[in-house]
């Protein structure tokens, strides 16, 4: 088998990542070489990989849904919003500057070569490549310079099912308005819909099944149920509520519930960290955006942030950096969270604000380099070994804190920070870092036995079950090895045939 096949969505979070990764799991499970593939990803979820690059999270899981190491081929451009209107642009896997919506499209020229060159390597390099697009294909205000839906489609000639969140309601206008905004040529590569999220009866969505079959002349796929298990990973912000509870929290050990509170940025980076701890027995872990929901925590975790300065300063309009200042219990800084606990942060790279004061519970100095770190370390914290991966412009150059990992990082009294990504998948370490707060807070709470590692492995499993056990796969891989069917109908009122 040879192929590849595009999945898009009617809108962000509809489910392409998944249904991405669990047909590269389902592929892999049969002994096809799989690789994914994303041609333009805007996220500021993202991980480094053995090469030395960055690349979009969703990306990184779905390589481990085949059974591969990331790489920067497998999502060639990365947008990470640093503001409402900029962007940082990073091609195979390197920053290469900032850029805003309009710029963007300017540049997307000189990417489709970047984009197609590299689709054609993994073509070549392996049996099967399942591209997930970004978005919407129907954005037809940006048809004309796309890169990442119907326009890698029509210059790659790879056919492409649809998918829609039948959760958020609307999906039959959705799937079908969708296709019927499409023009001819992209029309004709529209090969099926795939609906994602179902609860209930399947009889109750036949009708309407059969009717979009009628309207549209394609098929439906697969109807894949709804299944509470698969939160980790979230791959796009939608994915988090401005005060939500992170994971499906299970009862604890101890007598008590251990309560994370973790402060849900503006340009929140890497929001996936504290995932790991939501999959404890006993830690209830919540996204927060105002002072009040820090009163009855028993750790604060600052994130991760793509602005750490213009974060920093949200804080300081929304009452949070008061009440995280004010806060008696263990408080983890993440990369930028780290660097926003600093005394100082020095900037002339991302924010260009110059010298701005931290909240200053470290005692460290942070300044930006236009150089950004990419690394993939290893070493040992709270005798544990432990690995992980930074990205970042913001480097210590002062502090005469205890470090928190080998040599890196900053450790004192009740306040933890670091670069590192990661960390607390790492099951050892975060079993005793959450002792520790537990017992800072005077909670009577056990760990668990979790593995991290086989959460996330059972969750790509129940990916692939659940496209075995719900897609039409004697279709998806006849797709892969004929591509679209020819004379497939054009819907209107998209653009027609052209008439010769």
């Amino acid at each position: 088998m040879r192929g590849a096949l595009l999945i898009a969505g009617t809108t962000s979070d509809a489910g392409k990542s998944v249904l991405t990764a669990g047909l590269c799991r389902f592929l892999s499970n049969n002994g096809v070489d799989v690789v994914p593939f994303k041609a333009q990803n805007m996220s500021n979820n993202s991980v480094v990989t053995l090469d030395g690059g960055e690349i979009g999270r969703a990306q990184a899981l779905q390589a481990a849904a085949c059974g591969k190491e990331p790489s920067v081929r497998f999502n060639p451009v990365l947008l990470k919003p640093g503001g409402d209107r900029t962007s940082q642009v990073v091609v195979l896997g390197k920053a290469i500057g900032e850029v805003s919506a309009l710029s963007y499209r300017e540049r997307k020229a000189e990417l489709q070569h970047t984009v197609l060159s590299t689709l054609d390597g993994l073509r070549r390099d392996h049996e099967v490549v399942i591209c997930e697009g970004a978005g919407s294909p129907a954005e037809i205000n940006l048809r004309a310079n796309d890169i990442a839906n119907m326009g890698l489609a029509t210059k790659a000639n790879i056919p492409v099912l649809v998918v829609g969140d039948i959760d958020r309601g609307g999906v039959f206008a959705h799937l079908f308005g969708t296709l019927a905004l499409l023009d001819a040529a992209d029309q004709a590569l529209v090969a099926g819909f795939v609906i994602n999220k179902f609860r209930g009866d399947p009889k109750l969505l036949e009708p309407g099944l059969k009717q979009l079959e009628q309207l549209t002349k394609r098929p439906i796929l697969g109807v894949l149920p709804w299944r509470e298990e698969l939160w980790l990973d979230a791959e796009d912000s939608l994915s988090y509520t401005a005060d939500g509870v992170v994971g499906r929290p299970k009862p604890p050990v101890g007598e008590q519930w251990l309560r994370i509170a973790v402060v849900r940025l503006p340009r929140i980076s890497n929001a996936t960290d504290v995932e790991a701890l939501a999959c404890e027995p006993g830690v209830s872990v919540r996204f927060v955006t105002e002072p009040s929901r820090l009163a009855d925590a028993d750790l604060v975790v600052l994130p991760g942030s793509k602005a750490t300065v213009d974060d920093l300063a949200w804080l300081h309009r929304t009452g949070l950096a008061q009440a995280i200042t004010d806060f008696s219990g263990p408080i983890l800084g993440i990369c930028g969270g780290f660097q926003m606990l600093s005394r100082q942060i020095e900037d002339d790279v991302e924010s260009k604000n110059g010298v701005t004061k931290g909240l200053g519970l470290l005692d460290v100095d942070i300044r930006f380099r236009q150089q950004k770190t990419l690394g993939r370390p290893e070493a040992t914290a709270w005798g544990e070994p432990v690995s992980g991966y930074e990205i970042h412009h913001g480097q210590v150059v002062r502090s005469s804190e205890d470090p928190l990992i080998g040599d890196e990082g900053a450790h004192q009294d009740r306040i933890l920070g670091t670069h590192w990504h990661g960390l607390l998948e790492n099951d050892g370490f975060r079993r005793k870092f959450l002792m520790w707060a537990a017992e800072r807070a005077n909670r009577d709470f056990k760990t668990g036995t979790v593995s991290f590692a086989h959460e996330r492995a059972a969750q790509l499993n129940l990916l692939g079950d659940l496209v075995a056990d719900h897609l039409d796969t004697a279709k998806v891989i006849e797709l892969l090895e004929r591509g679209a069917p020819k004379g497939l109908p054009f819907v209107p009122p998209g653009a027609p045939p052209a008439v010769e």
